[in-house]
Parts: C-alpha cells; sequence; structure tokens
C-alpha cells in the first residue's frame, strides 16, 4: 500500500455560511482539493444534501457532526449517513458512543473518528468543564479508549499527535484540526501547529478551514499549503 499524498491528507473546512459560498469555494479549488469537511454551520443550511453531491462527483466528506447520545440514537444515525457515501463521521469519544458507532458502521467503508478534546479549548477549559484530566491526559485516555473500540481514526491538536501515534499504533487515522501556516492568525485555536510540523508528528490528516477560505484567493493558499506538506512527506510523496 502507497503512503498517502499531500492531496489525499488535506481537508478543506468548508465552515462558510451558505451553500452559494461554499460551492464557490470548491469550484475555485477545483482538482487540487480531494476532501472537504461539513460541520454544523454548513449542514444545517442545505449542506448535508451537498456533502451527499459532492461525495457522487468523486469528492470525499469528512462529516464533523460530533455525535454523542445513547447507543440506540448513535447506531441508527450512523446507518444512514454511511449509507450517504460519506467516508469520515465524527462522534466524542465516549466509550459507550464509540462502541455502537462500530457496531452499526460495521461492513461499510465510513472511517469513525472520536474526537478527543476540542483544539479550542486549555487546561482551564476542562477545569471549568468539570474534567479532572489536563488536555494531553484526556486526549490519552481518550485514544485508548477509541482503539480499544475499534474505532478508525482520533481528532486531537497536533500537539498531541506524537503521543497519540505511540497509542493507536501506525493503520488509524490521526486528524488534526487547528492548523495555521506559520504567521497566520489563530483566531479562537489555543493548541495549533504549523502544516508540515504536523505531519512530521505523525498526522495522517490536516484540517484547513480560515486560511484557506477566507483567503484572498483560496486556490493559492491552498497550493501553499499542500506545498509545504510535500516537505515534510518528501521523498516519498513528492
Amino acid at each position: 500500500m502507497t503512503a498517502p499524498t499531500a492531496r489525499e491528507r488535506l481537508i478543506v473546512g468548508l465552515d462558510v455560511p451558505t451553500l452559494k459560498d461554499a460551492e464557490t469555494i470548491v469550484a475555485s479549488l477545483g482538482d487540487d482539493i480531494l476532501y472537504y469537511k461539513i460541520g454544523y454551520q454548513l449542514a444545517f443550511a442545505g449542506g448535508l444534501e451537498f456533502a451527499r453531491d459532492l461525495a457522487q462527483s468523486g469528492k470525499k466528506i469528512f462529516l464533523d457532526m460530533k455525535l454523542l447520545d445513547i447507543d440506540n440514537t448513535v447506531a441508527s444515525g450512523v446507518e444512514n449517513i454511511a449509507k450517504m457515501g460519506m467516508s469520515m463521521l465524527t462522534l466524542h469519544a465516549y466509550p459507550k458512543a464509540m462502541q455502537a458507532a462500530v457496531s452499526a458502521a460495521k461492513g461499510s467503508d465510513l472511517c469513525l473518528l472520536g474526537v478527543t478534546v476540542l483544539t479550542s479549548m486549555d487546561a482551564q477549559d476542562l477545569t471549568d468543564a468539570g474534567y479532572e484530566y489536563d488536555p494531553h491526559a484526556l486526549v490519552l485516555r481518550r485514544a485508548e479508549q477509541a482503539r480499544l473500540a475499534g474505532m478508525g481514526g482520533i481528532v486531537c491538536s497536533a500537539e498531541e499527535a506524537t503521543a497519540v501515534r505511540e497509542i493507536i499504533g501506525p493503520d488509524m487515522a490521526l486528524v488534526t484540526p487547528g492548523i495555521r501556516p506559520a504567521g497566520s492568525d489563530k483566531g479562537d485555536q489555543k493548541r495549533v501547529m504549523t502544516p508540515a510540523d504536523a505531519i512530521r508528528a505523525g498526522s495522517s490528516h490536516l484540517v484547513v478551514a480560515r486560511p484557506i477560505v477566507k483567503a484572498s484567493d483560496p486556490k493559492q493558499a491552498a497550493r501553499a499549503i499542500l506545498d509545504e506538506m510535500l516537505t515534510a512527506l518528501w521523498p516519498a510523496n513528492r
């Protein structure tokens, strides 16, 4: 099996308010981008049908729904999402929810991703939410639980990628949001890393939204990030 190329590793987050905005970005990026993330903002503006259409056109879709509910509800949702042709789906990395999702996705190509700790959260945020763990410890605990549940991968900050990779092994996906090219604004993210550093740390896929979709030239911004990723993947994938 050959290692994924930079194009197969970069996921552009369609964090925009309207379908028209999303369609414009997808059209401008063309064949340069294979993978798109659709989350709450676009999903609730007609984005679920758009996701289905993109998948049918040959794009890969990371549906970022962060599911968490009783087992039966999670399983029912996963079954329908698998039928939509999605490539990746997130749920919060709670053991019972992950076990229900893995059972429901069995036999499909859907890669289930356990969300560990949001990259917008730091130690104080977790304390305020009632957790006894700091971000690093909680990420590692949930990574181990995801591996034991048979999940397809993990979502975590690139800061934890090296430690998580040691826990989950080489085969599970390790998807890292909070990716910011050198010199770009962090926005509301608190635990960030550059594209090249994230790849070197063990990330299999990078999620990038604002640095691309808010750029004056999204295609140029995406190509710059792909080029930076290649510096970390060289020589295998260049």
